[in-house]
């Protein structure tokens, strides 16, 4: 058992027996055609970006782009695209709640887009909040209007935009996204067949179980809304990752925790059980958002090595 602090318990009362059992809960009418059409809007829209300048890297090797884009619902948002010299495809990096604003360096040789998405890091703006327990309510009066259609359409158009900017990294594109980013890995590859991998870390957004336990995550701000607004479980149940996931088709690795004091690892598990056993590699972390026990080290490793392989394997077809 993990000693911690917190006054609640980040393990939620579950061994990784009951953790493996939970499923997600079901669909609310119209998900599948409410996402297919968010995707067919950011893809049917005039595509309107500039580049607004190269950003200094740390990496001699790579090219740092700042990128202004806007969205179709005319939301502007900042990308940041590090193309290395040789580039061998593309990752789609998702964010987490961290609130970064640092571009990256390319990733695995790949060109690596990292959104900002609306609203947060580098994208802040007035009409957002950028404080997490605030932006993850923004706009939940409806599905129209609430913060995750906007941030998924955000990951969507970026994707779109390092493609238009560099069309060879469609050969071999891939995401990679933890906490947040990990929940909106598994709300936006069902309906985008672009990709050729995901990788979900602790992921966030799963079964409306999360909200029957504490945490101090963005997901805590969530739950307490619900608890004031029962009636935004209508509107959330529509951003259920682990709705979403049992239509992913490709290849995803994801990595829950059995402790996290930040995102509830029932909700976590709920993403991870419903992803397709054919589609599914899984690995299980002792601890998630807390300090790493030997064994997660291990369980990186095993990330790293699934990532390389899935990365690489563009460069052994076209080889081919």
């Amino acid at each position: 058992m993990i000693e911690h602090n917190f006054p609640f318990d980040p393990y939620n009362g579950m061994t990784q027996n009951e953790l493996l059992k939970i499923t997600a809960p079901a669909e609310p009418e119209g998900f599948r055609r409410f996402w297919e059409d968010n995707y067919r809007l950011v893809m049917a829209c005039p595509l309107d970006y500039h580049v607004e300048t190269e950003v200094w890297s740390p990496v001699e090797s790579d090219t740092i782009y700042r990128v202004r884009v806007k969205n179709f619902d005319g939301v502007e948002f900042i990308v940041f695209i590090a193309r290395p010299e040789n580039s061998a495809g593309g990752l789609v990096i998702g964010q987490g709640y961290g609130n970064p604003s640092t571009p990256p360096s390319s990733s695995h040789g790949l060109t690596t887009c990292f959104a900002n998405v609306r609203g947060l890091g580098a994208s802040q703006c007035k009409d957002i909040p950028w404080q997490p327990a605030q932006h993850v309510i923004h706009g939940i009066e409806s599905k129209e209007t609430y913060i995750l259609r906007g941030v998924i359409a955000d990951q969507w158009m970026a994707t779109r935009v390092m493609l238009d900017m560099f069309p060879d990294c469609a050969e071999n594109l891939h995401y990679y996204g933890g906490s947040m980013g990990g929940g909106m890995g598994a709300l936006m590859l069902p309906w985008d067949d672009r990709f050729k991998s995901g990788f979900l870390s602790v992921p966030t957004f799963g079964s409306e179980i999360r909200f029957n336990y504490e945490s101090v995550g963005s997901g805590e701000a969530c739950r307490k809304y619900v608890q004031e607004h029962p009636e935004a479980l209508d509107v959330l149940r529509y951003f259920d990752a682990s709705v979403a996931a049992k239509y992913i088709r490709i290849p995803v690795c994801c990595t829950p925790a059995l402790f996290d004091p930040c995102v509830a690892p029932a909700g976590q598990f709920s993403v991870a059980n419903s992803i397709p056993d054919e589609f599914k590699t899984l690995y299980i972390r002792e601890t998630g958002h807390f300090e790493l026990t030997e064994q997660d080290k291990i369980v990186s490793e095993k990330e790293i090595a699934w990532c390389k392989k899935q990365y690489s394997k563009g460069e052994i077809d076209n080889a081919d």
